[in-house]
């Protein structure tokens, strides 16, 4: 069973990156959360948390067209008894996944994906708070001992040069401190195709999404392998 916290099926008076829509999603990411609580003891699922963005959260597609939904069909058809609780929520920064990792980690969590960046990108913030805030995530997550794969994100190229290399090295940067799984590029072979990408051109179609999954999921398989 998916529990899913689509923002696009959420229909509010903010904008996508109002309060009242971060408050939605963490109010659903709490309710998933507890229905999981209350299945564990019958099947004892590995629990992956995907912590992200919109890119996670499924902004604008139909629940069964999001990534942590796509991703766990795909688990299922490689045999692997997982739930993916989806802890996207849109315009999310690194700052605000590093907020709210304390929280997500008070429930039960075997293995976590990492997938935050892309709005420091487009925002243009320092990429020196970009790397200290997915660094504390990464070293608490491996404090807790608990198997992570950082997926990686470009910077946009109308920054420069000197932005970009620094932006883009903090990921095979960190994956390689922690010892995590590392995914080079999160929308590899989608990014600037109409033929996968919603009309904002941003945020990936239902198509797009499954290209991602297809490519991520054999990792994901590998690094529910090495949890507990």
């Amino acid at each position: 069973m998916q529990f899913l916290i689509n923002r696009g099926s959420l229909k509010t008076h903010t904008s996508e990156y109002g309060p009242m829509s971060r408050l939605v999603n963490v109010v659903l990411v709490c309710v998933a959360f507890s229905m999981l609580a209350m299945r564990a003891h019958a099947s004892d699922p590995k629990i992956l948390l995907a912590l992200g963005d919109s890119l996670t959260a499924g902004y604008g597609l139909a629940q069964p067209d999001a990534f942590p939904v796509q991703l766990e069909a795909a688990l299922v058809e490689l045999g692997v008894n997982a739930q993916v609780v989806n802890a996207g929520v849109s315009g999310d920064t690194s700052a605000g996944g590093r907020s709210r990792l304390q929280w997500l980690l008070s429930n039960p969590v075997d293995a976590v994906i990492v997938e935050l960046g892309a709005n420091d990108g487009l925002r243009g913030l320092d990429p020196a708070q970009t790397r200290d805030n997915l660094d504390w995530i990464m070293a608490t997550l491996k404090k807790r001992q608990i198997p992570t794969l950082i997926t990686g994100m470009y910077a946009p190229p109308n920054l420069g040069e000197d932005y970009g290399a620094e932006f883009n090295a903090i990921y095979p940067d960190l994956a390689k401190k922690y010892g995590a799984l590392y995914d080079r590029f999160y929308l590899e072979g989608v990014a600037a195709d109409p033929a996968l990408n919603q009309a904002d051109g941003i945020h990936p179609n239902a198509d797009g999404v499954a290209l991602i999954v297809k490519r991520l999921a054999p990792q994901v398989q590998e690094l529910l392998q090495h949890t507990k």
